[in-house]
């Protein structure tokens, strides 16, 4: 895997000439070489609740699309594939369609209160999933309420981590509730107190 070799086009490439990138990408694009998926991507993988997946339409377009789910509902396989359960929705099938015709996808996957972020390149398929019901017993969310159409299994081809400038740290609702956990305990222990106190001194 070697995400440079594809994603630096030669149109890329001039642009790092003009703006005196080339030399250091150029040593990336000789030694960025990695075997699959890592643990870190894995691990930070498993641990995402949304991403982006990006299709090139007919038209010549691109076509970006929010999938969100519980944590995790983008599945690691193995050091090379990923695959998730394709939620039904607003029926207008515009990343499946685009699949017909050309399985390459971009997925973008931004973790906002670690401010990291992971890209990666793959092949993608369409799956039924009467026809493989090992696969998507491996890829079912029995306590999320949802409706099954299809599985997208993508086969990874390249990926590399963003540096994390300008990504403006952001937290879940359960993120910061947990932050704060330990403080409302403490306040409920004063009140616990005060109010034990006040009823002492009442008597």
């Amino acid at each position: 895997m070697n995400y440079p070799k594809i994603a630096f086009t030669d149109a890329v490439k001039d642009f790092q000439v003009r703006y005196g990138s080339r030399a250091s990408y150029g040593r990336m694009e000789q030694h960025r070489y990695t075997d699959g998926l890592t643990e870190d991507e894995k691990d930070f993988i498993a641990h995402q609740d949304n991403f982006y997946m990006a299709t090139i339409s007919e038209s010549g377009f691109p076509y970006v699309q929010f999938r969100g789910g519980p944590m995790g509902f983008l599945k690691v396989l193995d050091h090379e594939t990923l695959a998730f359960i394709d939620f039904g929705g607003n029926r207008q099938y515009i990343s499946a369609g685009n699949l017909a015709t050309h399985n390459k996808v971009a997925l973008f996957l931004l973790d906002q209160a670690a401010k990291a972020r992971l890209k990666i390149f793959a092949e993608a398929s369409i799956l039924s999933i009467d026809e493989n019901p090992e696969l998507y017993e491996k890829l079912d969310l029995p306590d999320y309420k949802f409706h099954a159409e299809r599985i997208f299994l993508l086969k990874v081809v390249a990926y590399d981590w963003n540096c994390p400038q300008h990504i403006t740290p952001r937290y879940t609702l359960e993120e910061i509730q947990q932050e704060f956990a330990a403080q409302h305990d403490y306040i409920n222990k004063l009140r616990q107190e005060n109010a034990a106190l006040k009823a002492q001194l009442e008597q």
